[in-house]
């Protein structure tokens, strides 16, 4: 069984306060594109995850799901690493939600798609997500997920900065406390409601908020080569620019190739 996992983008996101749970309250519009990791998954005599040594999450999903279902842990996964790691751009998450669904499909009763969902949930937040179709706001710890009908007809550019290294996600939102980044939480997630609200067309997504998290002078330049929307994907460090005409988007890959390693990719409605 193959499949490919996507990666996702972070078209916008607003973080606020600590929750009683110790996770910060976020509110996020999760897209995903055609940037894909590709998982091949078969049955066993024992669980092993090949082909990224650095893998934790495809392992921890697949461990979760042979307790609920109170099955042996016998899969074989391979993936193959498209994504950039540790980039804000959602590869181990997807890899993780990819793994979970192949690996459900073998069962004899399989999980319904709800219990899956807060299996995902378990794995990390972002992993939810990538179980789902078409763009998402989530919202809670970012495994609340809303349906979104946004535009898809645009290019993305995304650019990993060279010598980029990516603090831990707990860095970052430590970094966020430090600064009083919660300060007016309430009125950036209204505007970032607001915004999503006036959506018609691609050119409307650059009125969504900049990310709270994490900014990078590789926005600037991108909008500067032409994109009508750039941020930093989750907490980093991958920019993406949003554009118009794919021929545009080649142009400013070539303009930004200066900067790091760079892909063109377009919106993905699902796996």
């Amino acid at each position: 069984m193959r499949a490919p996992a996507p990666a996702k983008i972070n078209l916008a996101l607003v973080a606020g306060p600590l929750r009683h749970d110790g996770k910060h309250e976020l509110l996020t519009v999760y897209q995903r594109v055609g940037l894909a990791d590709r998982i091949e998954l078969e049955p066993a005599e024992r669980l092993r995850v090949d082909g990224f040594e650095g893998d934790t999450l495809v392992r921890d999903a697949l461990e979760l799901l042979a307790a609920h279902a109170a099955v042996g842990r016998r899969w074989r996964v391979r993936i193959e690493k498209r994504v950039p790691v540790a980039a804000g751009l959602g590869g181990g998450s997807s890899d993780a939600a990819t793994a979970l669904r192949l690996a459900n499909e073998t069962l004899d009763v399989p999980l319904s798609q709800e219990e899956l969902r807060d299996l995902a949930g378990e794995v990390g937040a972002d992993v939810p997500f990538f179980l789902t179709d078409g763009p998402r706001l989530g919202s809670g710890d970012g495994t609340t997920l809303g349906r979104l009908d946004l535009p898809q007809d645009y290019w993305v550019v995304l650019v990993l900065p060279k010598d980029a290294h990516k603090s831990s996600t707990a860095a970052v939102y430590a970094a966020f406390d430090e600064r009083g980044g919660a300060h007016g939480w309430g009125e950036r997630r209204d505007a970032l409601l607001d915004a999503l609200e006036r959506v018609r067309r691609p050119r409307d997504l650059a009125a969504l908020p900049s990310n709270d998290l994490a900014s990078s002078p590789v926005a600037d330049e991108l909008r500067a080569a032409g994109s009508f929307r750039a941020d930093v994907s989750g907490a980093g460090p991958a920019v993406y620019g949003l554009f118009h005409h794919r021929q545009e988007a080649r142009a400013a890959r070539r303009t930004l190739e200066r900067f790091g390693r760079t892909w063109i990719t377009a919106p993905a409605w699902y796996g």
